[in-house]
């Protein structure tokens, strides 16, 4: 696999993240530091996962690929709701959503289910892969981590423009992020 298709993978395994990001960056503007974190978790579950794929391809790759948009899907899907649920229910209109250490875990495994099975994949292709599962891991998280961080610089700037409302939309968000998952959109 040469680098251009490796980088091409990273991009697009990195998408799902991305949109995460931007939504995150929307809701929790004022959490700097949480969100800093944020492309770092992304990236590390992107690079990891492949590796998984490729070591227990045997093991867990069908279950992975046949349950991977269902898992997905349950993980945003009920982190969006929460958000919803948690914009509707404030008390106060100055309160500002808190991002837990938690949910940015979930977020990065559900976003990064779709790298085991290309890590899967990538033990399919024999040994001609092999020296380059190492290399290709570690680059499809360095592209996850570059468009993620880019992705919340436009995060904030659309959380500024829907203000108290961006909780809402990011639940929203995460939750058709889930949907798409679930169909293979």
């Amino acid at each position: 696999m040469s680098i251009a298709e490796i980088f091409l993978t990273g991009v697009g395994l990195s998408m799902d993240a991305v949109a995460v990001s931007m939504t995150d960056a929307m809701v929790y503007a004022k959490e700097k530091r949480r969100l800093m974190v944020l492309p770092l978790a992304f990236g590390f579950f992107q690079a990891l996962m492949p590796l998984l794929g490729y070591f227990f391809a045997g093991l867990f790759a069908g279950f992975v690929e046949k349950f991977a948009g269902a898992l997905a899907f349950l993980i945003l899907a009920f982190i969006g709701a929460d958000m919803i649920y948690e914009s509707c229910k404030k008390e106060e209109k100055n309160a500002v959503p808190s991002l837990k250490v938690s949910a940015v875990v979930a977020q990065a495994i559900a976003t990064s289910i779709d790298a085991f099975a290309v890590g899967a994949s990538f033990a399919l292709m024999g040994d001609r892969f092999s020296e380059n599962i190492f290399f290709a891991s570690i680059f499809i998280g360095a592209v996850t981590f570059s468009c993620s961080t880019v992705a919340l610089g436009l995060g904030k700037t659309f959380g500024d423009a829907l203000e108290d409302k961006a909780e809402a939309f990011g639940g929203v968000i995460l939750i058709a992020i889930g949907i798409k998952s679930l169909f293979h959109l």
